[in-house]
């Protein structure tokens, strides 16, 4: 019997053991993915508690559940899965970031089940203040929070909080610092790295479910150790860790500016300890490295730094602490239950017997093959032989011999990195076990190897599309890149417009193709591209996006709009095992503008991560889904979008399992929608369902119920073919929900989706369609009052429920030309509005049959009247159109008038004018005119009165054009006498002349008395100008032109320059520059706002090109603001000057130096002289002619500035000098004295001299044609000279 168990115990053993094999052989065989943690039993982080509740009332169950993979979540009522679509409407599951609900939705009374996973909290919870999107800096630290309100508020039991991270559950640490209560939800990174970059979320616990928030978080780089140096990689990660072997990942920095990247450096650390030892000497180009050298039991850590031509980054957050190990240890122990009382521990070498050499190690093959390194891989042997246990490794290329490769290495683990084989070559690898007793059988060799890079970077990513989403953020979406290659994700870079230089928007790359780019400058231009990245770095640049403001989309001014809010309704249309047609509803709230973009995503019911199902918008509200796997259950949501941006998206839609529908009745008809709600009746429309079934669809049956009642009634017993209904009956105030069914020759379908509940209320100011006839044009309209409108509104006109193609979105709908064909029910529908719409159906009994029988001509333009050229007067009209068989009468004054002497009638049939014109338009033709219009049965009139003022003024302009035409008959002006002032203040007067002949003589006339040109005019130009040449006051009012003296005067204003400082030995003097100046013009000298007459002590004069202002022998007194104000006659321009401060004390220093220096300089006495002709000038002292000679200098330079200098001045020269200036016209003289004083000589008071007029010379002509002499000298001059 011993010996029986003893076999019993041996054969279980071995089919244990045998079984724990096939289960290894099964484990090694799957791919470990470079990026997911190690592999996790599931683990209930929350479990199930027992529930109590009402009959016929919801109850939600919850549960966390955590492991790798990802564990598939079933749930199971005494023993039976629960099957939401056995038992529709019934139950609901969710999964949402690993946490599993089940809702059951009327629990009824029966036998209680056990089940084994509940919700973990009954408290009510409400956000309140939320955490926006946030920027860190590697480094640096941040802190997320979200107040709440808390019912019941428990000290002791604060809420249940999960934070996530893209995803991904995050667990508390020295890098994650999670805090929950006092109404607050918190989570601080004290030490931030690009790894932390991502998306949020707090997922809070409730009774009613679950309430969470979500927002980004950028994390930037530091600014590097050396300038251009890459940012530092990320998302350091070791795997298929073994005795001596791991292999470390990581994904490589975004690199926009800097020198792309040249390679990386692996460095490691034993865990406690801050020494770094770099693994690799030369940069490994991939973003994988295997790293050797290992000792069992050890723990390290590992970083990661990245590598270009202007130096090494900053290194990456070191990786979690992983031990060197042989993970198949555990797989060799085995533990065998006997009878329930004993656990025998039996080792798979107490199984091998006695053997000593250990067996040849099994599927020897290359497990990474990259240009820089290849891995090799293997099944440890059976036996391994009882004694610690090494591989040797061996290589051959072609016919060449077997090389061992690890010579001097004994390899413990299966695993091993071959770095030396050459370019070009294919190798095949074997490997002998070996232990303290010999050494195996060389395995089977592998076939050929030869390192390469397999795939490369990614393909460019496609098109790029930037959208206005807020005043600092675009959102942009791409096209993904059709050749992935293992794609990690995306870099997406942005540059202000007319910059070179880009700069990152995220720093880690992004899984999705649709991002939001935060953090840019309100009201600045951007474009953006994006470039895909995996193991072996970035791919090319895709295209640069258009430029786009960075502002508010609804921001194109209106800042009523805003992103539209989520669709809702998602539906199953058709299957057919591999694609779902899916159809929604549109949002409750389109935002302000229209919606115009839709994207898709969806999931497996048993997973978190939810997958872009579209890139490019779509913009119906049905679309299908490819690209699934028959039998998996797939759970759906919908983004809306708008020129505000993407809205949120909708819940999640129910489970829907992926099945080919093969039945013959039709599917569900979709988009249920209602129109014209009133108290007691309402319009259902629908649109018909994809799938049709076995036959075609031939009508409808249409289902109610109340709301919340789901005993539906039939509303039409009979199928109906359209796809509208109008329902009655209804009670005001009561609420209904509405479902369609469609049918065919099979039967009746599936139900569609039950409706929104509708109210049965018409809205306040509820209006229906008015039916007219324009009196005008006697066209037949249909037009609707709104009760309610916004801006985006549209009328949306239709026939029988189809739209009217190139139909205006307008209130009123109108029939031009009405017929049979237009009879029918039309509806409208005001869109953006909380349902205003209407319906009127147009019968041949009613108003459209009156039409027909009583057509008029419609009119584009009645009588009207205007007046011809020659007097002659034209009366028109214009109808829409006119056949060739129409006739028409003209009655005037109850008498028909007809084509003659005197007035002409005719019609053009193509334009539909009809017209007839007076020639001798007069008193006798006051009065009333009518048209009378006939054409086919078609008629009309129209009338004209023509009485009282009306006809004076047709008359009084009738007979000024018969004048004007009488006028150009001979030479005339076409344009009357206008003028110009050119820039140098130069007057044109000139007019245009028309049916000139070469005889017509042009003469101008001054004050009637003519002016002779020295060239006569060319009348035949057709135009003729006389030039004035400085304009004064004279002139304004000779040509009887009172404007002309604002615009000269408004030329020279304008021309004035600031006011310059001039020093002179007599003073400072204050100078405006301008084209011109004359003593006519308005010029007010001010000093501190007062103002200042002409004196000897302040000088005001002029010259030519200048106004002046000159301060005799200056004192603190005269300091202060100097202001010159110069007047057009309407505005006033003023320049001014500070004469004070440093200003002050330069000009007098200046002043005193040339009033010394002027004691042994010359005199000189200058005055501006013009006249026309040119005058002649003579000096004269003591009344003696003075000659020109070395100490008298005469000088008249330019025909305006006459000049005598005496030089080296002494006593002898004073004396009373004069000028004498004189033309043909007439002539002016000045005397000045002279008075030279020794230095310290008393000075007697100055006496002004007085300007004298010389009696005018003879001349034959009465009055001079043109004589105009300013003279302007000083009158006194005092020279002191020092002995």
């Amino acid at each position: 019997a011993i010996q029986e168990e003893l076999h019993r115990m041996r054969m279980a053993t071995k089919a244990q053991v045998d079984n724990l094999a096939i289960k290894r052989e099964e484990r090694m065989s799957r791919k470990v993915d470079l990026y997911e943690e190690g592999n996790k039993l599931p683990d209930f982080l929350v479990a199930l508690r027992p529930h109590t509740v009402w009959e016929k009332t919801p109850v939600k169950l919850y549960c966390t559940v955590h492991g790798h993979p990802r564990p598939v979540v079933s749930w199971f009522k005494d023993g039976v899965p629960v099957n939401p679509l056995n038992a529709p409407g019934k139950y609901k599951i969710e999964s949402k970031y690993g946490v599993h609900g089940l809702i059951i939705i009327a629990l009824l009374l029966h036998p209680v089940p056990r089940l084994t996973q509940m919700h973990p909290s009954k408290l009510e919870v409400t956000l309140l203040e939320r955490f926006s999107v946030s920027f860190g800096v590697e480094g640096g630290s941040i802190s997320l929070a979200c107040s709440m309100v808390v019912v019941p508020d428990l000290p002791n039991l604060p809420p249940l909080a999960h934070w996530y991270r893209d995803d991904h559950l995050m667990k508390a640490g020295p890098l994650a610092e999670m805090k929950v209560g006092g109404g607050l939800a918190r989570l601080n990174l004290p030490r931030l790295a690009k790894d932390d970059e991502g998306l949020y979320t707090l997922r809070i616990y409730t009774k009613e479910g679950t309430t969470e928030h979500s927002a980004y978080l950028f994390v930037q780089d530091a600014v590097p150790s050396v300038a251009g140096a890459p940012g530092a990689p990320m998302s350091v990660k070791v795997f298929d860790i073994n005795m001596d072997f791991a292999l470390v990942s990581w994904k490589p920095p975004n690199t926009t500016n800097e020198a792309a990247v040249s390679g990386y450096f692996v460095d490691r650390c034993e865990a406690g300890s801050d020494h770094w030892v770099q693994c690799n000497d030369t940069p490994v180009k991939v973003c994988k490295y295997p790293v050797t050298g290992l000792t069992l039991g050890q723990a390290v850590h590992f970083r990661v730094r990245a590598v270009n031509s202007a130096g090494i980054s900053r290194p990456s957050r070191r990786s979690q602490k992983v031990t060197a190990a042989d993970p198949a240890e555990s797989e060799r122990l085995q533990v065998v239950n006997i009878r329930g009382h004993y656990d025998i521990l039996i080792r798979d070498d107490d199984l091998e017997g006695y053997v000593t050499i250990p067996g040849e190690p099994t599927s020897v093959h290359a497990s990474e093959v990259y240009q820089a390194y290849v891995v090799l891989s293997w099944t440890p042997p059976t036996p391994r032989g009882r004694a610690r246990l090494w591989y040797i490794i061996e290589k051959v290329s072609g016919t060449e011999e077997w090389t061992r490769i690890n010579t001097g290495v004994k390899v413990q683990s299966p695993r091993y990195p071959i770095f030396d084989l050459l370019d070009g070559k294919s190798y095949q690898f074997r490997v002998f076990s070996a232990n303290q007793f010999g050494s195996s059988e060389a395995s089977a060799p592998t076939g050929p190897v030869q390192k390469a890079d397999e795939h490369g970077v990614p393909s460019t990513p496609g098109q790029v599309v930037a959208t206005r989403n807020t005043k600092s953020s675009v959102f942009v979406q791409w096209e993904a890149s059709k050749v992935p290659n293992s794609l990690l994700g995306y870099y997406i870079d942005a540059r202000p417009a007319g910059s070179k230089l880009w700069q990152p928007c995220n720093h880690k790359p992004f899984r999705h193709t649709r991002f939001v780019v935060h953090g840019l400058v309100p009201g600045e231009t951007y474009v953006f591209r994006v470039q895909a990245v995996n193991l072996f770095g970035l791919s090319a640049e895709s295209q640069e996006s258009s430029p786009i403001a960075v502002e508010p989309a609804l921001g194109l001014m209106d800042h009523n709009m805003a992103t539209p809010s989520s669709p809702f309704g998602i539906t199953l249309l058709s299957c057919n095992g591999s694609s779902m047609t899916l159809a929604w509803k549109s949002p409750k709230h389109c935002g302000g503008s229209h919606v115009n973009a839709y994207y898709v995503d969806r999931r497996n019911a048993d997973k978190l991560q939810w997958k872009e199902v579209n890139v490019s918008a779509i913009k119906e509200r049905v679309y299908t889904v490819e690209g699934l796997t028959e039998g998996n259950f797939y759970e759906f949501k919908v983004q809306a979008g708008n020129m505000a941006g993407v809205g949120v998206p909708s819940e999640a839609s129910k489970p829907m399992k992926c099945e080919a529908w093969t039945m013959a009745e039709p599917g569900p008809a979709f988009d249920l929608s209602f129109s014209e709600v009133r108290s007691d009746s309402l319009v259902i429309l629908w649109k018909a369902p994809v799938y049709t079934g076995a036959s075609a669809v031939t009508g409808y049956l249409v289902e109610m119920a109340k709301k919340g009642s789901s005993d539906f009634t039939a509303v039409n017993q009979d199928a109906v073919s359209h796809r509208y209904l109008q329902v009655g009956g209804l009670e005001a105030g009561e609420t209904y929900v509405f479902r369609v069914r469609s049918v065919n020759a099979d039967g009746v379908g599936k139900a569609s989706q039950v409706s929104e509940p509708i109210l049965a209320k018409a809205l306040p100011g509820t209006q229906e369609i008015v039916c007219g006839v324009d009196e005008q044009t006697g066209d037949i309209f249909l037009s609707l009052e709104a009760c309610e409108i916004s801006e985006t509104s549209q009328f949306v006109w239709s026939k029988n429920y189809k739209g009217i193609g190139d139909c205006p979105r307008l209130s009123r709908l109108t029939f031009t030309s009405p017929d049979k064909d237009d009879l029918g029910r039309y509806s409208v529908v005001v869109t953006d509005t909380d349902g205003v719409s209407a319906s009127h159906t147009l019968t041949e009994d009613g108003e459209l049959s009156h039409a027909i029988r009583n057509p008029i001509v419609p009119l584009k333009h009645g009588l009207n009247y205007e007046i011809l050229e020659k007097g002659h007067v034209r009366f028109w009209l214009q109808a829409t159109k006119l056949s060739a068989a129409a006739s028409y009468r003209f009655i005037v004054n109850d008498k028909e008038v007809t084509s003659g002497e005197g007035q002409k009638i005719s019609h053009d049939a193509k334009t539909g004018v009809i017209q007839m014109t007076v020639e001798h338009f007069t008193r006798a033709n006051e009065g009333t005119y009518t048209v009378q219009i006939h054409d086919g049965k078609a008629k009309n009139q129209t009338s004209l009165v023509l009485v009282g003022d009306v006809f004076k003024a047709a008359l009084t302009e009738a007979e000024f054009q018969r004048k004007e035409h009488l006028r150009k008959l001979g030479p005339h002006f076409s344009e009357y006498l206008y003028f110009t002032v050119a820039e140098d203040c130069t007057v044109l007067l000139a007019c245009k002349v028309a049916n000139v002949k070469k005889e017509t003589k042009f003469t101008w006339y001054k004050e009637d008395e003519e002016i002779v040109l020295e060239t006569a005019p060319n009348a035949m130009s057709g135009s003729v100008a006389l030039p004035i040449p400085q304009v004064t006051g004279i002139l304004y009012h000779s040509f009887s032109l009172p404007s002309l003296y604002h615009y000269v005067s408004m030329s020279l204003c304008t021309s004035a320059s600031e006011l310059v400082l001039q020093c002179t030995p007599e003073g400072i003097r204050l100078q405006c520059y301008m084209t011109y100046y004359t003593e006519e013009m308005k010029t007010v000298w001010k000093h501190r706002d007062s103002k200042i007459a002409s004196s000897e002590k302040m000088r005001i004069g002029g010259t030519a090109e200048m106004a002046w202002m000159q301060i005799c022998d200056p004192s603190d007194k005269e300091k202060g603001q100097y202001t010159i104000e110069i007047s057009d006659g309407v505005n006033v321009y003023a320049r001014s000057f500070d004469l004070s401060g440093q200003a002050y004390t330069d000009a007098y220093e200046e002043y005193l130096r040339l009033n010394c220096k002027s004691r042994d300089q010359s005199l000189s006495l200058t005055c501006t002289v013009w006249g026309e002709p040119t005058p002649e000038v003579t000096w004269f002292k003591n009344e003696q002619e003075v000659a020109s000679c070395e100490h008298t200098k005469v000088t008249f330079e330019g025909g305006k500035f006459a000049s005598l200098v005496i030089t080296q001045v002494t006593s002898d020269d004073s004396g009373k000098y004069s000028i004498n200036v004189r033309n043909k016209y007439g002539g002016e003289f000045v005397e000045i004295t002279v008075s030279v004083y020794r230095h310290g000589e008393p000075i007697p008071e100055p006496k002004l001299g007085q300007p004298k007029t010389a009696a005018p010379a003879a001349s034959k002509t009465s009055t001079p044609k043109i004589v105009c002499v300013c003279l302007c000298v000083f009158v006194r001059v005092c020279v002191r000279l020092r002995v």
